[in-house]
């Protein structure tokens, strides 16, 4: 049986940030549902990415349509779900905040070189290392106001699950936390029946 005690979450950032990867290893150390977003993308918006073409507003509108609804069928079913999924911008995210009011974002945040350094020894089924830029431009951090946790990528995925996992399990315990060093809270996460 899955957990219900934490918010369903969106892992984002632009590629290279390690979305996939601390998203998976979230949901097995807290025991939730894991889908990369990647595989709700329909054909067309992986094939035009393939030819290294960023997508339009008008090309993730049904993808983050598809997640969200994804997220809260889940929520309806008792399950909470992770989801990797860029979320490069803030009408995105509300998009995204649309299907579950206590969405929490996780902002994985690197610099450039960092992230060109990974995407140099990755080969991603749809997604370019040229493409870096454009979401780099496209990329609006979380706002004071929204729900999330931003941490820097410059450390090892473990200590990334060990720093939120730890945020998440004193907020169900009903405790406030003080965020690590390389860790911004934003917004008031709440969670399920708060």
């Amino acid at each position: 049986m899955s957990e219900t005690r934490y918010p369903s979450m969106i892992i984002m950032g632009v590629q290279g940030s390690g979305k996939s990867t601390i998203g998976k290893a979230l949901a097995d150390r807290l025991n939730i549902d894991f889908i990369d977003g990647d595989d709700l993308h329909p054909k067309a918006n992986k094939d035009k990415m393939g030819a290294g073409h960023p997508l339009t507003d008008e090309d993730r509108v049904p993808w983050l349509k598809v997640i969200g609804d994804t997220i809260a069928a889940g929520r309806a079913e008792g399950r909470i779900t992770i989801v990797a999924c860029s979320a490069l911008k803030r009408w995105y995210r509300e998009l995204l905040r649309s299907s579950d009011q206590q969405l929490v974002f996780l902002h994985l945040v690197g610099d450039r070189g960092v992230l060109a350094n990974r995407l140099a020894h990755r080969d991603h089924e749809f997604m370019p290392s040229t493409l870096l830029d454009s979401q780099m431009e496209t990329l609006e951090p979380l706002a004071e106001w929204e729900q999330g946790i931003a941490i820097s990528i410059d450390q090892s995925p473990e200590a990334i699950v060990d720093e939120v996992s730890r945020i998440l399990i004193a907020r169900a315990a009903g405790r406030d936390v003080l965020p690590g060093p390389a860790t911004t809270l934003t917004g008031t996460i709440e969670l399920p029946g708060a």
